[in-house]
């Protein structure tokens, strides 16, 4: 018996911890309404989102399916119309798919939909719990061997092994029977409590590179155009008008081992170029703009030694890749 009630102790102490994180981590989604329009976050009210769509997530059997809720429903609902719209778009061309990043975007919405779907059983079974309503929920909870099926293909996620854990007590004889069990309960709320901050980290971790898709879209496409070698021209204001002519090479996106030496941070976005480069412990910012139809660059330069001036690039051969 008292074996029993320090075991009930310990993991009354456990959960308490458990769920004062998931409160914490979710203070700005499950806030009043005040304080969720003085924040207006650009974070999504995923919880809201979830119950909103309990029942489609609890029923996703395959990658197509989470795709095809994700264009309909999720995508919308996380502001994210231009990643669903994209998706939506099928067949896309190779070439076309490829410089849109589209598998690195689909295999992110799948993930995303996994930890959603994962994260809605979590909060499903902490309802169930609380409401005491444990037999006759299980099925719902667990669903069809397809959808566990499913979930299982994201066997690397911080949140699998907590889902196997959950799972087990959703499995277990004292669960089917209804059991009213203190040690059960709170071992169970335990378990979906750690689910949900776990399935909830991967979610934000996915939603944050969904949103930056277009930004490394657009990062790409501008170091392709960048992309080549250029007659560089110096004019440094500092030194009596000192000019400097250097050959500067910039390599295909994805081969930083051949960027230029210096460059700490590169930018391109339409026909506006900056450059970062860092050396001994001093600093040179580029300010540059494309003319010529690309084949030009001109524009300014400042350095942390108060150098100041102009540059001028000249394009002398394409991309090599």
């Amino acid at each position: 018996m008292y074996n029993h009630i320090r075991l009930v102790r310990s993991a009354l102490s456990r959960i308490s911890l458990a769920l004062a994180i998931v409160a914490l981590s979710l203070f700005g989604t499950w806030s009043t309404a005040k304080a969720e329009e003085s924040l207006s976050s650009s974070i999504p009210n995923f919880p809201s989102i979830i119950r909103a769509h309990s029942d489609q997530l609890a029923t996703i059997e395959s990658d197509k399916g989470a795709s095809t809720l994700f264009v309909s429903a999720i995508g919308p609902a996380l502001q994210m119309s231009d990643a669903a719209r994209t998706l939506g778009t099928n067949p896309l061309p190779i070439k076309l798919a490829n410089e849109l990043l589209l598998p690195d975007l689909t295999a992110a919405v799948h993930r995303l939909m996994r930890g959603l779907a994962v994260w809605r059983l979590a909060w499903t079974v902490r309802q169930a719990v609380r409401d005491r309503q444990l037999a006759p929920v299980t099925e719902g909870l667990v669903g069809s061997p397809q959808a566990r099926a499913w979930l299982d293909q994201q066997g690397n996620t911080p949140w699998h092994d907590t889902l196997n854990e959950l799972s087990e007590v959703l499995a277990s004889p004292e669960w089917a029977r209804g059991d009213q069990d203190k040690l059960i309960m709170v071992t169970t709320l335990e378990r979906a409590a750690r689910l949900e901050v776990d399935a909830m980290q991967a979610i934000h971790h996915e939603w944050d590179r969904i949103r930056s898709w277009k930004d490394r879209v657009r990062g790409l496409r501008g170091q392709a155009r960048l992309c080549g070698t250029w007659q560089w021209i110096i004019h440094n204001h500092q030194h009596n008008h000192q000019e400097q002519k250097l050959s500067l090479l910039f390599p295909p996106s994805g081969q930083t081992q051949s960027t230029p030496p210096g460059l700490a941070e590169m930018i391109v976005l339409g026909e506006n170029v900056y450059l970062r480069w860092e050396a001994n412990g001093q600093v040179q910012e580029d300010s540059l703009q494309f003319s010529k139809e690309g084949q030009r660059l001109e524009g300014s330069f400042a350095n942390s030694q108060g150098g100041w001036g102009s540059i001028s690039g000249k394009r002398t051969a394409g991309c090599t890749p």
